[in-house]
């Protein structure tokens, strides 16, 4: 089967998907970058199941992904903020932990994609995804343009296949 049809045969399988914003400074209403990652999935065909801001803190967000990896209602989370090197972004740590297999092509491609519209700055992201208790988990760069890039150019388009994939 070629890879087009492989992609095609999962047509069907729209992902429930979980959003998570971390920013210490967001909230509903300013929560562009959360709100974007919402309308494309929904665009994409795919249900929000869950969304929350919750505050750049390690323990918050590992006591939160523990909660979202037992549900059977979730086959993906997809985090936004807390990718980058300060002193509170430590989202890459706790997702990296929690992941039994990686996809490394996913932040490669991101990063590449992010040097053809920022430059040198891609190096700054350390976006990952993986698959964590037979979830997907991605996590992208908080900015707004950063999640739109993931998303339409990765994420949304890949993602009925990686369901499909972790439901057989």
């Amino acid at each position: 089967m070629s890879y087009g049809e492989h992609q095609r045969a999962a047509a069907d399988d729209a992902a429930r998907c979980a959003v998570i914003t971390l920013s210490d400074t967001r909230t509903t209403d300013t929560d562009k970058s959360g709100k974007k990652l919402c309308e494309l999935l929904s665009a994409g065909g795919h249900a929000v199941a869950f969304y929350r801001i919750i505050p750049d803190e390690p323990a918050t967000l590992d006591a939160l992904l523990e909660q979202l990896l037992e549900r059977d209602d979730i086959d993906a989370i997809i985090t936004n903020g807390g990718t980058g090197i300060s002193r509170r972004d430590h989202t890459i740590e706790v997702i990296q932990k929690r992941l039994d297999q990686t996809l490394p092509g996913f932040g490669e491609l991101f990063r590449m994609l992010s040097w053809e519209q920022i430059g040198s700055g891609a190096m700054l992201s350390r976006a990952v995804g993986g698959v964590a208790q037979g979830t997907l988990v991605f996590a992208l760069p908080g900015s707004t343009a950063a999640v739109e890039l993931g998303m339409t150019r990765l994420i949304v388009p890949e993602l009925r296949h990686l369901v499909r994939e972790l439901r057989k």
